[in-house]
């Protein structure tokens, strides 16, 4: 039986003999009897089990040590203690697997630190616990939406030829002999693996808009990677990405989307983790529960980043980045509009230079019809646009970033290949996870994080 299902049918249980599986978490020795904190993981809760010097196998049972694995068999009993509404009653406890004294993991608290230094032991705590089990659920969550709303799940080529961002923040992707190269200095890609460069891809975007003219409703959500040399609490070199695409899809209408889509993960993980979310508001990030159901409860706010800019600029704020027209905004920035409209805000149609190519151009030839969305707490946390159909504009666009087209032709020929309006977004998942938990740092919400000099396990 496991711990979940003990909790879920624990009036039939009461009183009956069950047989559990699971570790060790805490053990509390007495002369005679003792305690012992179990965990299986298939919940967050534990379960009390309480042995007595009336058993033969007392001596043996306390030297039973934390970590340990065992499997008890045991009695359900109403508990005398507080804590739990019921606890195990231990008839015997066989010793699966011993742990040493040493173990990491002692019942203390750790410091978030230490704990990515043993990676590979914190999904044993009871905060990563948590965490790892809402980023599961919240997969699941972004999977059922699209799902029964019958998006094609699209996956993503991981090595790609194309920069999708135009920002040239890959990793390469090579079979070539680094060491003779650095040799001799020739690089001679028509020998590599590919026959041309290659890299880890930024974005699944691009590949999924040639879906999206094909089943009308496509998404991704995979992992990208980017080489960027930053150490920051929010960026990552691998993370994973939500990418969306819809065909005869506006600005407007994508904006409809992700405040559905992001509403209905928020509800989806707050009833299907009701233990795990309330840990995070008591431990992590007091008011964390409000901030959410204030979101679902929110009518998401639409302004331009002109009408944005000049609302900074008649704020009587002394800022650290003076806001400007035509320049992108600070996290003050995105934490005083969010404040200023309570609640979270779509911010539209910005500055075509500080966007990317593929975004729809406005007729003022200065913006773009991308959006950001901005929440209270987090900042930018989705960014979408629509894109451009318009051939001619597209390519004029590409040259003037001097951009190379023939390898780009697939790309550019959806807007010759009965083209139409489309729009998508990207969502990173982490960032929606640091949103959900509290938990401040991207490296604390992916189970292995790759940043700048830190490639463990």
């Amino acid at each position: 039986m496991d711990v979940k299902e003990l909790f879920e049918k624990i009036e039939e249980l009461m009183d009956k003999e069950v047989t559990l599986s699971g570790w060790v978490r805490n053990h509390r020795k007495q002369k005679e009897f003792g305690f012992i904190d179990f965990s299986d993981g298939t919940c967050f809760k534990h379960v009390q089990l309480v042995y007595t010097d009336k058993l033969d196998s007392f001596d043996e049972i306390s030297k039973i040590k934390i970590g340990s694995s065992i499997e008890v068999v045991g009695k359900v009993i109403k508990s005398e203690g507080s804590g739990q509404d019921f606890e195990i009653s231990v008839q015997s406890i066989k010793l699966l697997g011993d742990c040493p004294d040493e173990y990491p993991i002692q019942p203390k608290r750790h410091t978030r630190e230490f704990l990515r230094e043993e990676a590979y032991l914190r999904p044993r705590t009871n905060l990563f616990q948590a965490v790892f089990r809402v980023r599961s659920v919240a997969a699941m969550a972004i999977h059922t939406y699209f799902q029964d709303r019958g998006y094609v799940y699209f996956h993503a080529p991981l090595i790609t030829a194309s920069d999708c961002e135009g920002a040239g923040q890959m990793f390469q992707v090579t079979t070539l002999d680094l060491a003779r190269i650095a040799k001799d200095g020739k690089v001679d890609y028509t020998k590599d693996f590919f026959g041309k460069t290659a890299a880890l891809t930024v974005s699944g975007q691009l590949e999924a808009e040639t879906f999206a003219m094909a089943y009308k409703k496509t998404y991704t959500f995979g992992p990208t990677f980017r080489a960027e040399n930053s150490n920051t609490k929010t960026h990552a070199s691998e993370f994973w990405m939500i990418e969306p695409e819809i065909a005869f899809c506006d600005l407007e209408g994508v904006m409809d989307v992700e405040e559905d889509m992001l509403k209905y993960i928020v509800k989806y993980v707050l009833d299907k983790c009701p233990d795990e979310m309330a840990f995070f508001d008591s431990f992590v990030e007091k008011g964390l529960l409000d901030k959410l159901h204030k979101l679902l409860d929110s009518k998401f706010t639409r302004i331009s980043h002109h009408d944005v800019i000049k609302i900074l600029k008649e704020a009587k704020v002394k800022w650290e980045f003076e806001p400007e027209y035509g320049e992108d905004i600070a996290k003050e920035h995105e934490k005083y509009i969010t404040d200023y409209f309570n609640g979270p805000v779509f911010i539209t149609n910005w500055p075509k230079d500080i966007k990317a190519f593929y975004m729809k151009q406005n007729d003022d030839n200065e913006t773009v019809a991308a959006v950001d969305l901005e929440v209270p707490g987090a900042g930018e946390l989705i960014g979408g646009s629509q894109r451009e159909e318009n051939y001619d504009k597209l390519v004029r666009r590409m040259e003037e970033l001097g951009m190379e087209k023939e390898s780009m032709e697939w790309y550019l020929n959806l807007r010759k290949y009965g083209g139409c309006v489309h729009s998508g977004f990207g969502m990173g998942f982490e960032r929606l996870l640091i949103y959900l938990t509290g938990i401040e740092n991207i490296r604390d919400v992916i189970p292995y994080p790759r940043t700048p000099g830190n490639c463990e396990y």
